[in-house]
């Protein structure tokens, strides 16, 4: 990956971490912002992202460091810090997408979902959940590699054909 798209993937995912915020939108009901924070409470959406962000950054450490020793030593040192800084930072996350769940389900749904949840079903889902997002995302960057390759190498072909040298 070169190296500005790699600057750009890690602007974007701390943008979406650190500086999510509400979407600007009509007042949602007291109601179904209360629901909103009772599900995300409830899918334990704090603990999912502690879990989740250590494996982001594992995934991102590769694009950061690039093969140099005394950068990986560094980013090393700094993990728990960001790590910190995201965690202190999660009520907000939860604030932010309790508006995105306002704008998408009604306050009775989101108190179904929020039961559904409480079932042991929904218990063993977002007990899996770290376990499944963790594997999904090996899948997904190993995909994007393969699809990446091939989609470059016919862009390149068709290009070609149209008379481009590239």
């Amino acid at each position: 990956m070169p190296r500005r798209s790699t600057f750009a993937v890690v602007a974007i995912v701390a943008a979406a971490l650190l500086g999510a915020g509400p979407a600007a939108s009509q007042p949602a009901s007291p109601d179904a912002t209360a629901a909103a924070r009772e599900l995300l409470t409830t899918m334990r959406m704090a603990d999912q992202l502690k879990a989740i962000l250590p494996l982001l950054m594992q995934q991102l450490k590769p694009a950061i460091v690039q093969g140099r020793p005394d950068v990986e030593r560094d980013l090393d040192a700094l993990m728990p810090l960001m790590v910190e800084l995201v965690n202190k930072r999660s009520a907000e996350l939860i604030e932010a997408t309790a508006t995105v769940y306002v704008r998408h389900f009604t306050a009775a749904e989101m108190r179904q979902l929020t039961a559904f949840y409480r079932e042991p079903i929904g218990q063993k889902l977002l007990e899996k959940m770290p376990t499944i997002t963790q594997e999904s995302m090996a899948v997904g960057q190993k995909f994007g590699q393969a699809v990446a390759g091939e989609l470059q190498a016919r862009i390149v072909e068709e290009l070609r054909k149209r008379g481009h040298k590239i």
